[in-house]
């Protein structure tokens, strides 16, 4: 058998570290209740025995995650789904309250899971955990919102997956909480964690989002016309990943290309200009293989995710935990993205759409018009990114050294998605990671093997 189940138990907060307590969910959060889970696999390199590993690198794992959950509790609770609409979903923590671990260990190759070349998504997921079912009582559903995975490749390396629901955190408070555990697992106390980084533990008052409470119970009720569902991706995916990466000259070349030819354009940065040449790399791709049933007439949109902590007024504070995203929406003609101008046409809507929204001070005023947007988008030529080119998913530590590869597999439920990331080993370089049917991964790998503004 490929992978071995060693263990299944539960990790809590140490006991009465956490009061008993409850947390709202705002309309951020509630916008997230039926999406599918964030799926994230971190690989590192770290020769490693059976014994040492159940004997010493497990129990530290676990100690350690223990002490961080104390500081994240949400991560632990329970997300109460009533069934009334007049009564609103939250977190609600109880002594005892746990995340579920698993340990195996893996009989496959590890080198085969760390390259950056074409694999196939399916096998991935044997390392990845499943969130428990979801509890249903006779007014409300309860569900958890976190799992973790620790997986051995015996005398190569270990894996360490995770599962979160959307609803429970974003990108950058899930960056915090990876941070905290690994820096308390490679030998940063507890206490000096406390004392270092006072300033960027976790804050969860919902009161630091100044928006209409009306928001909120507008979400909870678009939120009720579908059910509470386990989300994860069907098996097989059919899909094929390939990571791609970009140095920080080749990205240079890129934006002065583009700046060259839209002279009067909004300031292109290295988002922009990456995301506009895989945007339009894909356009062409599904062109030659006519992948997309849409007509060549129609618009293709492409979803960017935005921070609001830093842009709403008041400010909020960066380690807020929970989601505070926004987005932009560029849409440009689908004939125009996949012709030979399409890079400079993606690159101007998206800097235009990215400045618009961002300079925006009275964003929350439009909230209601989101889903929408949205909608529209999805039901048309649609492609989204996660992540952004301050996001450093290698840089949780936990005492093995830099993560030598990290894979988000979230995207391989999206029909067009691609990941972005710092790079690992290049200074002021990004990685991109593309899911794709085998048949499309074969053409846009054919546009983007010789990428001219790149040479």
């Amino acid at each position: 058998m490929a992978i071995t189940v060693l263990e299944s138990c539960l990790v809590a907060p140490p006991p009465g570290s956490v009061p008993d307590q409850t947390l709202p969910l705002t309309f951020f959060d509630i916008n997230w209740l039926h999406f599918h889970p964030m799926l994230q696999l971190i690989f590192y390199e770290f020769p490693c025995s059976n014994p040492h590993f159940l004997q010493t690198v497990v129990p530290k794992l676990k100690q350690s995650l223990s002490l961080t959950l104390k500081h994240f509790f949400p991560l632990s609770a329970h997300l109460v789904y009533p069934s009334s609409l007049e009564d609103m979903p939250f977190y609600r923590f109880r002594s005892g309250d746990s995340v579920p671990v698993t340990v195996s260990e893996s009989g496959e190759d590890f080198y085969d899971f760390v390259g950056n070349y074409n694999q196939s998504a399916d096998k991935y997921y044997n390392y990845v955990p499943q969130l428990p079912p979801i509890v249903e009582e006779s007014d409300r559903k309860l569900m958890k919102v976190f799992a973790v995975q620790l997986t051995l490749f015996p005398g190569r390396g270990v894996c360490v997956g995770i599962t979160t629901h959307h609803c429970v955190s974003d990108a950058p408070s899930f960056l915090s909480f990876l941070s905290s555990w690994s820096a308390i697992s490679r030998g940063d106390g507890d206490e000096e964690l406390v004392a270092q980084n006072c300033k960027s533990l976790p804050v969860f008052d919902r009161s630091l989002i100044n928006y209409p409470p009306k928001l909120d119970s507008l979400y909870w009720k678009n939120a009720q016309r579908m059910p509470l569902q386990s989300r994860h991706p069907s098996m097989p995916t059919n899909r094929i990943r390939s990571t791609y990466i970009f140095t920080q000259s080749q990205i240079q070349k890129l934006k002065s290309s583009i700046q060259e030819k839209l002279p009067n354009s909004t300031r292109i940065t290295s988002f922009v200009a990456i995301a506009a040449y895989i945007w339009s790399t894909l356009a062409k791709s599904l062109r030659s293989v006519s992948a997309d049933n849409d007509n060549d007439d129609g618009d293709a949109f492409f979803l960017i995710p935005i921070d609001l902590r830093p842009r709403l007024d008041p400010a909020v504070p960066g380690n807020y935990f929970g989601n505070c995203l926004s987005f932009a929406l560029p849409r440009i003609g689908r004939r125009e993205l996949g012709g030979e101008e399409g890079m400079f046409a993606a690159a101007k809507a998206a800097a235009e759409a990215i400045e618009k929204r961002t300079s925006d001070k009275k964003i929350l005023e439009s909230v209601e018009k989101w889903s929408g947007e949205i909608r529209e988008a999805v039901q048309k030529s649609f492609f989204s990114v996660a992540g952004t080119t301050r996001m450093n998913q290698y840089g949780a530590d936990f005492g093995w050294g830099k993560a030598r590869k990290q894979e988000i597999l979230s995207v391989d439920g999206e029909k067009y998605a691609m990941t972005l990331c710092k790079a690992r080993d290049f200074e002021g370089g990004l990685e991109v990671c593309m899911s794709l049917p085998n048949h499309i991964m074969k053409a846009f790998d054919s546009y983007i093997a010789k990428p001219a503004a790149c040479d």
